[in-house]
């Protein structure tokens, strides 16, 4: 079975809209670009890793088309040159036309439609960008690793990634981590398994913690 990675440029606040230029999303996002004065020759390796190697493209319509629109035009730059020859898989409930190169229509409900992606026979699948796409990918169990790239800077407001679905709860596993002198930080994580909890209290809890417990169990908190 294919493995599927989300790979994520994320601000502080979780933000990962229009990480690359001030064009990139023209929908009134005043921040467009705000990876850019925090790339230096210390995240060559990460990225390298990150975008080397044997893979297709799993996307969302939107980050389909931003690409779409770059990267025919910039195949002397060496991932221009990657993404214009492999395959594209893209989520969409669009008829219109995806014209370029090597591009596949996945149709219909996307859990059921990656899932059946990730059945077949083919390389592993990279996510970038695509913000719509986890919020129906991660409670579903379907992305086996994100590898978060976290920029010091807070946003404010932006299209963010995280699922808001209980069945989204699951554990991490930190796989490898890197920094950079500017202090973006790069996290390779695996799926694991069920949250788990426990307690700090070392002793039975007081009668204030007990009132307490009780108003909120009630709603009067």
């Amino acid at each position: 079975m294919r493995k599927i990675t989300g790979s994520l440029f994320q601000s502080l606040d979780g933000v990962i809209q229009a990480p690359g230029g001030p064009e990139e999303d023209q929908t009134g996002f005043a921040h467009g670009g705000w990876t850019f004065p925090y790339f230096d020759a210390s995240l060559a390796g990460p990225m390298g890793k990150l975008l080397g190697g044997d893979y297709e493209l799993l996307l969302g319509r939107r980050t389909y088309e931003i690409f779409a629109a770059y990267w025919p035009h910039n195949a002397e730059q060496p991932i221009g040159a990657t993404f214009n020859a492999i395959r594209k898989h893209v989520v969409t409930g669009s008829d219109a036309a995806l014209d370029w190169n090597n591009s596949q229509r996945l149709a219909g409900d996307p859990v059921a439609a990656v899932t059946r992606l990730k059945e077949s026979a083919g390389p592993d699948l990279l996510i970038q960008g695509s913000s719509r796409l986890y919020p129906a990918l991660l409670p579903a169990g379907l992305i086996d690793r994100l590898v978060l790239i976290t920029f010091p800077v807070m946003l404010g407001r932006g299209k963010r990634w995280y699922a808001d679905d209980p069945a989204a709860a699951r554990t991490w596993t930190l796989v490898e981590q890197s920094h950079s002198p500017k202090g973006v930080h790069v996290a390779v994580l695996a799926r694991d398994g069920a949250v788990q909890t426990g307690s700090f209290a070392s002793k039975p809890p007081s009668a204030d913690e007990i009132a307490l417990r009780e108003r909120q169990a009630a709603g009067r908190w």
